[in-house]
């Protein structure tokens, strides 16, 4: 089946295997509303860590039955979250989710060096699967690395063509993004780019067809790209792209979420587990996503 929209994911993880999702300072309502959603459609088991008392208000004002979940009294946040590390690091859950605490708490306690869940040596990165009116378009890295380098942006093509092959996207399109489809040497994003597609032309890279540099129009329009004379096998039809630097992607990410309104998952990738990692304002439906693509994630 031809995946397009984000409910189809949804539609596709309920066929597999339940996943176990722990959620760390798991106290506010949109998380909560989001778990409750995926266990009710079969997709999770879930463990809550978190203030018992405040889980327990919110499923009362939920009207939501809290015997659904597992949990786990702990009211300090920071100590909630290494709890929730704990729990997957003993073989209690397969996927970690953010609850009612900041991303940079969240993100200390999985790289936390004694119960954290990093491998060693590994590259860390934050996936975004976009639901535009067209397609899935996967999306890195718009949290977590700041200005990554070539080794760097190697470890987010990976997880992208894993990704998006999760969705059902086989052999995708990647458009490694910049600000001009011109080879320019002035530019990092431009020699970055091209040294990769030049990797991806001589087989270095599997699974994937891999080009540019090529602009953010370029990458997604089909007229635009005939209009320039743009030759590619990407330009028009990305299925994922890459982003030169955190501010790029994440002022991408929050075009598609303020201006257009488009649904959308998250989740870190490169850790012992996916983990889900959405903004705390983030609706139940976004976090529901975000807890498919995790259960989806190869």
């Amino acid at each position: 089946m031809e995946i397009k929209t984000l409910n189809q994911v949804v539609e596709l993880v309920k066929s597999k295997p339940k996943k176990r999702i722990v959620v760390a300072s798991a106290n506010d309502e949109h998380s909560i509303e989001a778990v409750n959603m995926a266990v009710d459609m079969g997709i999770v088991e879930a463990t809550l860590v978190g203030d018992k008392d405040k889980i327990q208000a919110v499923c009362e004002k939920l009207a939501l039955n809290p015997q659904k979940f597992t949990v786990i009294h702990e009211a300090d946040e920071n100590k909630a979250a290494l709890l929730a590390c704990d729990l997957i690091n003993e073989g209690k859950g397969d996927i970690l989710m953010k609850g009612l605490l900041s991303t940079d708490k969240y993100m200390r306690a999985i790289l936390n060096k004694e119960r954290g869940l990093t491998p060693p040596n590994a590259i860390l990165t934050h996936i975004t699967v976009v639901e535009n009116p067209n397609k899935l378009i996967v999306v890195g890295d718009c949290a977590i690395i700041l200005s990554p380098d070539l080794k760097q942006k190697m470890a987010i093509l990976r997880h992208l063509i894993n990704m998006a092959n999760s969705v059902g996207v086989d052999n995708p399109k990647v458009a490694l993004i910049a600000a001009t489809e011109q080879m320019s040497a002035n530019m990092p994003a431009c020699v970055d780019a091209a040294i990769i597609s030049k990797m991806a032309d001589r087989g270095q890279i599997k699974g994937a067809v891999v080009d540019g540099p090529l602009s953010l129009d370029v990458a997604l329009d089909k007229e635009i790209t005939q209009i320039k004379g743009v030759n590619s096998p990407v330009a028009g039809e990305a299925d994922c792209l890459l982003f030169p630097n955190i501010e790029s992607a994440n002022v991408f990410y929050k075009c598609c979420t303020v201006f257009n309104k488009y649904k959308m998952g998250a989740i870190v990738v490169g850790t012992k587990v996916p983990c889900v990692l959405s903004s705390r304002g983030d609706s139940p439906e976004t976090k529901l996503y975000s807890i498919a693509i995790a259960s989806s994630f190869n």
